[in-house]
C-alpha cells in the first residue's frame, strides 16, 4: 500500500514485496519516484486532531486573558505533537517497509497520538498531564519497537549501533518526562525545557557514526503536506469561529475584514512555503536537522494563526475578554513569525540578491506593525502578507528575464 514506484534495484524490506512479514532494512536514500504512502497520509490526519485540540485551548486562554500562561501550554503540548510526528517521518523516510507489523506499530502510535489529544483540555486547564504522557509513552514505545526491529533486521554494524542508540534514547527520554506528573507544577516548565533538549540531541547521538538513508524529496513532501493540513486546520478553525459569530451575532459587517485578512494571510502562507523547491537544499544532517527542527516553529506558528482568528472573531463580538489590540496581536505576532521563520529555513537559500532577500523579513515587520491598525489589523496584515507574495513574484520574474536575454541573443547571433 504505497503511491511510490517499486525502486529499480529493490531491497528485501522495499515494499513491492508480497510476503506479510519482512526485514526492516534501509531504503536507498536515491530511490526513484518517492512519495507518501497513503498511511502516512492516514497518520498527518490523525495528528491534526491533536493540534485541533492544542489550537482551541489556545483559544480559550487568549480569550480569557491568560494569554502567558496558554502559550506556555501550547508550546509544550504542540512540542510533543510535532516530535512524535517527526520522530516517525524520518523513520519512515528510511525504513517503511509496508508490512503488516510495520503497519499495525503505526496504527498503534496513531492511537497513541488520539489519547493525548483526549488529554490537551485537561493539560491547559488543570495542569494535569496523565492522559497526555499516556498518549506520549503509547507513541514512543511504538517507536522503540520500531527501531528494535531494525537492529535485529541490519545484524551487527554500524547501522545496529544507530538503531539501539535510538531505542535507547527514545526509551530513557520517555522516563524523563515523567518529571511532568510527580515535580511539583511550578518545575514542570524546566522539565520541558531539559527534556526537549534531551530528545533533539538523541537523532544527533544516534546518527554521529551512520546516517540514516532519509530520503530528501520524501521528507520534504512529508512536511509541505503536514504545512497543507496545518494550514487547513487553520482555515477550517476560522470558518467555524465566523460562521458561529454570525449565527450568534448579526455583525457580518464587522466580521468581514477578519475573514478577508485571515483568507489572504493563510493563502500567502501556502504560496510563500511552496514557491521554493527545498529538497535540493537537504543534502546532510547537519542541514535536514536544523531544517526539521525549525519546522516546529513553522507549525505551531502556522496553527497559532488560526487560533488568533478566533480570538479576533470573539473579541470582535464580544466574546473575548480582551483588547483589540491583544485580539490584532494574537493573529499578527504568529504570521510575522511564521513568515521569519520560513526565510530563515527555506527562502534565503533561493533568494537572489538584497531585496529578495529583504522581502519576507520587511513584510513582517510591516505585519507587525498592523498590530496597532484597530479593528483593520488582521485585514491589514492579510494586504501586507499578499503584496509580499506579488513582489517577491515580480522580483523573481524580473530576475528570470534578465538571464534569458543573453540566451536569446546568442541564439539568434550568425555564426561563421
Amino acid at each position: 500500500m504505497t503511491s511510490s514506484s517499486t525502486p529499480a534495484s529493490p531491497t528485501p524490506g522495499a515494499p513491492g514485496n508480497n510476503r506479510p512479514l519482512r526485514r526492516l532494512t534501509a531504503r536507498g536514500r536515491h530511490e526513484a519516484h518517492r512519495a507518501s504512502t497513503p498511511l502516512e497520509l492516514f497518520f498527518d490526519l490523525c495528528f491534526v486532531v491533536a493540534i485541533a485540540q492544542a489550537g482551541v485551548q489556545l483559544v480559550h486562554s487568549v480569550a480569557e486573558a491568560h494569554t502567558g500562561e496558554g502559550i506556555l501550554n501550547y508550546a509544550m503540548i504542540f512540542f510533543a505533537i510535532w516530535w512524535a510526528w517527526m520522530n516517525f517521518t524520518w523513520f519512515a523516510s528510511a525504513y517503511d517497509n509496508d508490512d503488516v507489523l510495520y503497519r499495525v506499530v503505526t496504527l498503534v502510535q496513531i492511537s497513541g497520538v488520539l489519547v493525548l489529544a483526549a488529554g490537551v483540555s485537561k493539560a491547559f486547564e488543570d495542569h494535569e498531564f496523565l492522559a497526555v504522557w499516556l498518549g506520549y509513552l503509547i507513541m514512543r514505545l511504538a517507536m522503540t519497537a520500531q527501531w528494535l526491529r531494525v537492529a535485529r533486521s541490519c545484524g551487527h554494524g554500524p547501522e545496529r549501533t544507530t538503531a539501539l542508540r535510538y531505542a535507547g534514547g527514545v526509551f530513557l527520554c520517555q522516563i524523563g518526562w515523567l518529571g511532568l506528573l510527580i515535580l511539583p507544577e511550578d518545575a514542570r516548565p524546566w522539565v520541558f525545557l531539559v527534556m526537549a533538549i534531551l530528545e533533539m540531541c538523541v537523532p544527533a547521538y544516534a546518527e554521529k557514526d551512520q546516517p540514516t538513508a532519509w530520503h530528501p524529496h520524501h521528507i520534504a513532501e512529508r512536511y509541505g503536506l503536514f504545512t497543507i493540513i496545518v494550514l487547513g486546520e487553520t482555515i477550517a478553525a476560522a470558518t467555524v469561529a465566523v460562521k458561529t459569530a454570525l449565527d450568534e451575532n448579526d455583525a457580518l459587517g464587522e466580521l468581514l475584514p477578519i475573514a478577508a485578512g485571515g483568507l489572504l494571510i493563510i493563502f500567502s502562507a501556502w504560496w510563500i512555503y511552496f514557491v521554493v523547491p527545498i529538497h535540493g537544499h537537504l543534502r546532510s544532517n547537519r542541514q535536514s536537522f536544523l531544517w526539521g527542527y525549525g519546522h516546529y516553529v513553522i507549525f505551531a506558528s502556522a496553527a497559532a494563526i488560526g487560533a488568533g482568528l478566533e480570538v479576533a472573531v470573539e473579541q470582535t463580538v464580544g466574546k473575548a475578554h480582551i483588547s483589540t489590540l491583544a485580539a490584532s496581536a494574537a493573529v499578527t505576532l504568529p504570521t510575522a513569525l511564521y513568515l521569519l521563520t520560513v526565510w530563515a529555513l527555506h527562502s534565503r537559500h533561493f533568494k537572489v540578491g538584497t531585496a529578495q532577500q529583504l522581502v519576507l523579513p520587511t513584510t513582517a515587520l510591516v505585519v507587525i506593525a498592523c498590530t496597532f491598525f484597530g479593528d483593520w489589523a488582521v485585514l491589514a496584515a492579510g494586504v501586507a502578507s499578499a503584496l509580499a507574495v506579488a513582489v517577491g513574484t515580480t522580483l523573481t520574474s524580473r530576475m528570470t528575464a534578465r538571464e534569458n536575454r543573453p540566451a536569446a541573443r546568442s541564439a539568434t547571433t550568425p555564426t561563421g
